[in-house]
């Protein structure tokens, strides 16, 4: 049985390693000015979308021509700090769900061709155990806990 490789990559362990420094300093540069929610403040939260992002920067366009109109209990200074922070991190964010989305697909199509190449493998593993072959037999015992249904029953509530 021949399989469909649709990804064959080598990424040297320097380029790796260049990349995860890059993001360790993005990460570290960033901290001081990014704040964790719990998923409770999350879902109390109004949510900001394309359509409302306009809307904020359209009002802060209104705010510095009809200053008037701004109540006074809103804090403008903050106001316009806050719309600085979306209009600066949002392309960052862009980005960033982007590599992210392409590391998963990455990784899940990798990581799909290597599990069906295992599967292969201990399928061989398997019969020739079962045909007595000696060093078959201990491969076999080895790694028939993890493709054993039962074992990935176990193992797929665990993730």
């Amino acid at each position: 049985m021949s399989t469909n490789n649709q990804i064959s990559v080598e990424i040297p362990q320097n380029v790796l390693d260049s990349v995860n420094q890059k993001l360790q300093e993005c990460k570290t540069l960033l901290f001081p000015y990014l704040q964790a929610l719990t998923v409770d403040e999350r879902k109390s939260l109004f949510k900001m979308g394309d359509k409302t992002i306009a809307t904020v920067q359209k009002v802060k366009m209104y705010i510095t021509t009809n200053p008037e109109f701004a109540p006074v209990y809103m804090d403008k200074t903050e106001f316009l700090k806050d719309e600085m922070v979306v209009t600066g991190l949002k392309p960052l964010a862009n980005l960033a769900e982007q590599l992210a989305s392409d590391l998963d697909d990455t990784i899940m199509l990798a990581g799909s061709e290597a599990l069906v190449a295992s599967m292969m493998y201990y399928g061989t593993v398997k019969e020739a155990a079962s045909k007595a072959v000696t060093t078959a037999k201990p491969i076999y015992e080895d790694l028939s806990q993890r493709f054993s249904k039962k074992a990935n029953k176990i193992n797929s509530k665990k993730e």
